[in-house]
């Protein structure tokens, strides 16, 4: 075979390369609110990372009748436009029925599922453990990293 009849074409991505808008929910508990405040305020100050946030503060609480339509609320609305469901890994996620609800909803939908130690925290949610596709610690980089790889 000559060099002739090889054509292949090689791209180089650079870093300007990548997507730099996301969509993400982040599950989370209002009665730890400062954490998700404190995973908002990391992404905002991240460099050359945009996204959209599909998690419900208390101040937008969805308004529904019934467990069931407020699941099916959270489903249509807030985790299927989602690429990256963000799940705060701390002791309370094991305890909280609604965090169960919307990771065990991410992975009907087919979510990424992306773990975040707690600041300073020695132990984490085994619950966030087993369902996520990824643990990383509280560091910027390392979280809108994982975003990047966990997106499609």
């Amino acid at each position: 075979m000559s060099d002739d009849s090889l054509n292949i074409e090689t791209i180089t991505l650079s870093s300007d390369d990548r997507r730099t808008e996301y969509r993400l929910f982040v599950s989370h508990s209002w009665d730890y609110s400062d954490e998700y405040e404190n995973l908002i305020e990391l992404l905002e100050e991240a460099n050359h990372f945009e996204y959209t946030n599909y998690s419900i503060p208390e101040e937008d609480e969805i308004d529904a009748d019934t467990d069931e339509e407020l699941e099916e609320a959270l489903r249509k609305g807030q985790i299927k436009p989602a690429s990256v469901v963000i799940a705060l890994a701390g002791l309370y996620s094991s305890y909280s029925d609604w965090i169960g609800r919307e990771i065990r909803i991410a992975e009907e939908e087919d979510k990424a599922i992306l773990g975040v130690e707690p600041w300073g925290s020695d132990s984490t949610s085994n619950y966030v453990e087993r369902h996520a596709d990824q643990m990383v610690g509280w560091n910027t980089d390392s979280i809108v990293d994982a975003i990047r790889d966990l997106s499609p």
